[in-house]
């Protein structure tokens, strides 16, 4: 049974940082696609970041800059290190993973990714 847990979710001011982490277990081959996607209130899941296993990222444009996605194969974890937070990052944020590779096709949709953590909470206060 294939697992993503997210963790380091919390509350913090604007202009704050903080790191979510996103532990997968129970592959029996890896995933070529791994990201990060986040439910504000009232709105629809959105893409953040994805990584594939050579590093190749990509970023939702509110968190170009910002936000920075990266991996470790050995402990299969991605993590999401976020800067410069805003009150309108404030969501729930899912961790997810498919096998088709990040560069076929979109990488934001969430219909295309079939693996989903129960989330962890980000709050920023203004």
């Amino acid at each position: 049974q294939v697992q993503l847990v997210e963790s380091g979710g919390g509350s913090v001011q604007a202009g704050g940082s903080l790191r979510l982490s996103c532990a997968a277990s129970g592959y029996t081959y890896s995933a070529n696609c791994m990201g990060w996607f986040r439910q504000g209130p009232g709105k629809e899941r959105e893409g953040v970041a994805v990584i594939n296993p050579y590093g190749m990222t990509r970023y939702g444009d509110s968190v170009k800059g910002r936000f920075t996605i990266s991996q470790d194969n050995v402990k299969k974890t991605v993590y999401l290190q976020m800067n410069s937070l805003k009150p309108e990052d404030t969501a729930m944020y899912y961790c997810a993973a498919r096998w088709r590779d990040c560069n076929s096709g979109s990488w934001s949709k969430t219909q295309d990714f079939p693996i989903w953590g129960q989330g962890t909470q980000v709050t920023v206060s203004s």
